[in-house]
C-alpha cells in the first residue's frame, strides 16, 4: 500500500482583492502542510477571484495575477498546490491552473470547456483551450509550459478537469485515463443552487469510478462578488468511493480536507480498464515537476465525511436555504464594508424572512468564530461581552424599524415588535402619516382636487411605500449600515412592489425566491427552525396573517393574493412562462392541469393577468437591488433572464388565449 496525502480546500475570495486572495492561499497551503498534504488543489481563479467579470481584460489584471502569483510560490516548498488565474496565450485570454510545486512554477493546465449558460459569461472574457494544444508563457523570466498537460510529480501522475469540464459529456477525464493519471484535480468556482450538491457528488465519485483515478473537487465558499453565494464543500474520491467531504456553508475564510489516496490500489483499477495508454513520445503533453510527493504521515488514514446531520435530514432545502442567504447576507455586508443592517420591518412575511436570516446569519458566525471576532469583521460598535454576547451582538448588527400610516394595524404592528424583541434586535417605530398627508396635500393643489381612493388608487397606494424609504435610508446612512430591501421573487414578476418604496435597498436577498416557498419556510421556521438554533415562536402572528402590503383602509381588506392571484398559481404560471417559455395558451392548458379546483376562465383570467404584468414590468426588475442566486431559475436580468424592457406585450400571443378559452366553452 502507498499512501499519499491529498488536500482540497475551499476559499472565500473577493475579486480583485490581491492581498487578501494571496494572504487566505497561503494560510490554505500553511493547513494543508500542517495537515501532512503532498497536494492541494484551490478553487478556480483563486487569485484573481471568480467573479471579475470584464476585469478580467485589463491587461494590468492579467500582470497583477502572475505578480501574485510568483508571491506564493516560496511558500510552496515540500508541497505541490494548484492556483487558479487568467493566463494570457498569444492572442487570447485562458482560465487556467498553475501547478506551483516546491518553489516552482511547474506549468499551466486550461480550462477546456466554458460555462455559458445561467450566471456564467465565461466565453465574454475567455477562450476554451483546445484539448491537445500545447505552448510556452513567460512567468518571472522562465519559458513555463502551458495548454492541455499532465504532470508527473515522482510518478504520481496529476491531470485536470476545471470546473465546467466535469459537468460536460466529453470530460477531459476520459482522455487524461489514457494518459495514465493518477490524481484528478478540480478547482471549481461551482455557485450554490437547491439540490446541485448531489449532483456534484455524482461526477466526483462516478469520475473517480470511470477514470481509475483520484478525484479531489475544492470550490469556492461565501458570498464571493456579490450575487453568487458558494457553499464549499471539498469532494475527495477514489476509484468510486467517497474518501472525504467538506463542511459546505462555513463562515471561515478557508475550509481545508484532507484524505489518504492508496496508489498500488488506483494503478490495480488502472489495470482494469479497456483503455489503450497513449505513449509519451506521442502526446509530448508529460511535465516533469522535479517534486516527489512524500508518503502520507504514519497513523490513521485521513478522510472524513464533515457535512453536517441537516444534509441527511429531512429538511435539506430550508436548511439550505437559511445557511446560503445567512452567509451570503454576511459577506455582502463584510465586504461592502457596511456596520450592520437595517430592515424596514413591516410585521409581514418577507421583512420577518429577512430579519430572521440576518439574526441567523450572525448567530451562526459568532459560532462559528467568536461575537467579538464578528463585531469587528461588521465594524458594529463595541459592546460587553461579558452577558449573552451573542445577544448583544444581534442587537448591535440588526435594526427593525416599523413605519405606520392610518392603515397599518394593530397586528402587524405587534408582530414586528415582538420578533425583533425575540431576536434581540434593536426595534424602532416611526409614524410617517404626516409625511404622508404632506405629500397628499402638495399633490392634490398640484392638480386642482383632492385625492380619492376611487380615482388614485395606485398612486394613494405607493406614496404610503415611498415615504418609507427615506427614514430607514437616513438611519442606515447615520449607522452606516447595509439596508436590506425584502422584496421577493414572486412580486418581482408582476411587478407588485413600489420603486423607490419596499425596493429600497443594497441587497434583495428574497428576490431569488418564490412566495409560496417563503411562507412555507416561515412555517418551518417557527416550528422547528435549523439545526443548532432551533424554532423561532414569535413567527406565529406573522405567519397567521394572510399577505398584505396594508396600504388600503382596513375596510377594503387588502390582501396580496386578492391583488394579483393564489401565490401557488402565480408561481406555476412564472415557472411555465419563463423558465420553460410556453405561450399562454399552453401555460393555461398546463394550469388547467395542474390546479382542477379552479374554474377555466380564472385561470385564464390569471394567466392573462401574468403575461401583461410581467412584460409591463421589465423595468422594475432592472432596478432591484442585487439578489442572490438560489436555483437555476432566476429572474434576474443583470446576469440570468433578459427581456426588453419595451414589447409588444404578448398582445397576439393572449388574443390566441382568449380565443382558445371561448372555443373550449
Amino acid at each position: 500500500m502507498h499512501l499519499i496525502r491529498v488536500a482540497g480546500c475551499a476559499l472565500n475570495q473577493t475579486p480583485l482583492d490581491w492581498d487578501g486572495n494571496r494572504d487566505r492561499i497561503l494560510a490554505a497551503i500553511a493547513a494543508a502542510r500542517d495537515a501532512g498534504a503532498a497536494i492541494l488543489c484551490l478553487p478556480e481563479l483563486s487569485i484573481t477571484g471568480y467573479g471579475c467579470d470584464d476585469a478580467f481584460q485589463s491587461p494590468g489584471v492579467q500582470r497583477m495575477a502572475l505578480e501574485v502569483l510568483q508571491e506564493i510560490v516560496p511558500a510552496t516548498r515540500g508541497i505541490a498546490v494548484a492556483l487558479g488565474l487568467p493566463v494570457r496565450f498569444e492572442s487570447g485570454l485562458f482560465d487556467g491552473a498553475a501547478v506551483v510545486a516546491d518553489g516552482r512554477v511547474a506549468g499551466i493546465a486550461c480550462k477546456q470547456n466554458l460555462a455559458g449558460d445561467g450566471i456564467h459569461y465565461e466565453p465574454r472574457w475567455f477562450r476554451p483551450w483546445t484539448r491537445g494544444r500545447r505552448g510556452t508563457v513567460q512567468i518571472g523570466g522562465h519559458e513555463v509550459p502551458v495548454g492541455d498537460l499532465r504532470f508527473d510529480c515522482g510518478g504520481v501522475r496529476l491531470g485536470f478537469e476545471i470546473c465546467e469540464d466535469a459537468w460536460v459529456a466529453d470530460r477531459p477525464g476520459a482522455a487524461l485515463t489514457a494518459r495514465g493519471i493518477d490524481v484528478i484535480l478540480n478547482p471549481s468556482a461551482s455557485h450554490f443552487a437547491f439540490g446541485k450538491d448531489e449532483i456534484r457528488r455524482r461526477f466526483v465519485q462516478d469520475g473517480s469510478r470511470a477514470f481509475a483515478s483520484a478525484y479531489v473537487y475544492a470550490n469556492l465558499v461565501g458570498n464571493e462578488a456579490g450575487r453568487a453565494i458558494y457553499d464549499g464543500g471539498v469532494l475527495i474520491a477514489a476509484a468510486g468511493g467517497m474518501l472525504a467531504a467538506g463542511r459546505r456553508f462555513s463562515f471561515a475564510d478557508h475550509a481545508l480536507t484532507v484524505a489518504d489516496v492508496d496508489l498500488d490500489g488506483l494503478r490495480l483499477a488502472q489495470s482494469r480498464l479497456a483503455i489503450d495508454p497513449v505513449a509519451d513520445a506521442v502526446e509530448g503533453d508529460r511535465v516533469e515537476v522535479g517534486f516527489t510527493p512524500p508518503a502520507s504521515p504514519a497513523g490513521a488514514p485521513a478522510g472524513v465525511d464533515r457535512r453536517d446531520a441537516w444534509e441527511r435530514g429531512d429538511h435539506v432545502k430550508e436548511e439550505e436555504f437559511t445557511r446560503a442567504v445567512a452567509l451570503g447576507l454576511f459577506d455582502y455586508a463584510r465586504k461592502s464594508r457596511s456596520r450592520g443592517f437595517i430592515v424596514s420591518a413591516s410585521g409581514g412575511a418577507d421583512s420577518s424572512a429577512v430579519a430572521c436570516l440576518v439574526a441567523i446569519a450572525v448567530r451562526i458566525a459568532s459560532r462559528e468564530r467568536s461575537p467579538m471576532e464578528v463585531a469587528r469583521r461588521l465594524g458594529v460598535a463595541a459592546f460587553a461581552a461579558d452577558r449573552d454576547p451573542e445577544q448583544r451582538l444581534v442587537a448591535a448588527t440588526l435594526t427593525c424599524v416599523y413605519q405606520s400610516t392610518a392603515n397599518s394595524g394593530a397586528v402587524t404592528r405587534s408582530a414586528a415588535r415582538g420578533l425583533a424583541e425575540a431576536l434581540g434586535a434593536t426595534f424602532h417605530e416611526f409614524d410617517v402619516e404626516a409625511i404622508v398627508r404632506a405629500y397628499e396635500s402638495i399633490v392634490a393643489r398640484a392638480v386642482g382636487r383632492p385625492l380619492a381612493w376611487d380615482r388614485d388608487d395606485v398612486a394613494l397606494q405607493n406614496i404610503q411605500a415611498r415615504v418609507r424609504s427615506p427614514g430607514v435610508w437616513m438611519l442606515a446612512n447615520i449607522q452606516g449600515a447595509l439596508l436590506v430591501s425584502t422584496s421577493n421573487r414572486s412580486e418581482a414578476a408582476v411587478g407588485y412592489a413600489t420603486m423607490d418604496g419596499d425596493t429600497s435597498g443594497g441587497i434583495a436577498p428574497l428576490a431569488g425566491i418564490d412566495k409560496a416557498y417563503l411562507r412555507r419556510w416561515l412555517r418551518w421556521l417557527e416550528r422547528e427552525g435549523p439545526e443548532g438554533l432551533g424554532p423561532i415562536a414569535a413567527l406565529g402572528p406573522v405567519n397567521a396573517q394572510a399577505p398584505t402590503a396594508e396600504l388600503r383602509p382596513a375596510a377594503a381588506a387588502q390582501t396580496d393574493e386578492a391583488d394579483l392571484m393564489p401565490y401557488d398559481v402565480l408561481d406555476a404560471i412564472e415557472r411555465a412562462a419563463i423558465r420553460d417559455k410556453q405561450s399562454p395558451v399552453e401555460v393555461w392548458r398546463r394550469l388547467r392541469r395542474e390546479f382542477p379546483g379552479y374554474e377555466r376562465d380564472r385561470l385564464a383570467a390569471w394567466t392573462e393577468r401574468f403575461f401583461t404584468l410581467w412584460s409591463r414590468n421589465q423595468w422594475k426588475r432592472e432596478r432591484y437591488a442585487p439578489s442572490f442566486h438560489l436555483d437555476d431559475e432566476n429572474l434576474d436580468p443583470k446576469t440570468w433572464c433578459r427581456f426588453p424592457i419595451l414589447s409588444g406585450g404578448y398582445a397576439r400571443e393572449l388574443a390566441d388565449l382568449r380565443a382558445a378559452v371561448a372555443a373550449d366553452r
